[in-house]
């Protein structure tokens, strides 16, 4: 489903947006702001670290488009989710026993989570809100605020 160019709220093809007003959907394209970024660019860039999703989140003309503060939002929540299950399994690796039989399980979770950041950054650059299950829903939360 496209989305609003103006607001960012996801609308139905050919109908024009209710907070806007006037804003269609005939064609999904993204705006370019006046650095000259288009909004799916910006929102692939803010996967790259978090320091370009914290940048998307504090200078202006950036901030004020729902699509990039979504995915700026997404990738800073899914840093933290990520950093709190390598911890999580760098306690559970100590543990005697316990440790040598997770030892097939941190490359599985490294290609796992290799393969859902790809996922993310793909999705944003073709101009798509995917939202992850928990993560996805705190990060449209705080786009909407």
């Amino acid at each position: 489903m496209p989305f609003c160019p103006g607001c960012g709220t996801q609308i139905a093809e050919g109908t024009t947006c209710p907070k806007c007003a006037g804003a269609s959907a005939s064609a999904p394209t993204p705006g370019v702001t006046a650095t000259g970024l288009t909004d799916n660019v910006a929102g692939a860039l803010a996967y790259v670290t978090i320091i370009p999703a914290i940048v998307f989140l504090v200078l202006e003309p950036y901030n004020r488009k729902r699509f990039i503060r979504f995915h700026s939002f997404q990738c800073i929540f899914f840093a933290v989710a990520w950093t709190a299950l390598w911890i999580i399994l760098a306690f559970i690796g100590h543990i005697p026993f316990l440790g040598w039989a997770t030892l097939l399980l941190w490359p599985l979770v490294s290609l796992a989570g290799f393969i859902l950041w790809l996922i993310m950054v793909l999705k944003a650059y073709q101009g798509q809100m995917f939202k992850l299950p928990v993560i996805g829903d705190m990060a449209e939360k705080q786009a909407d605020a």
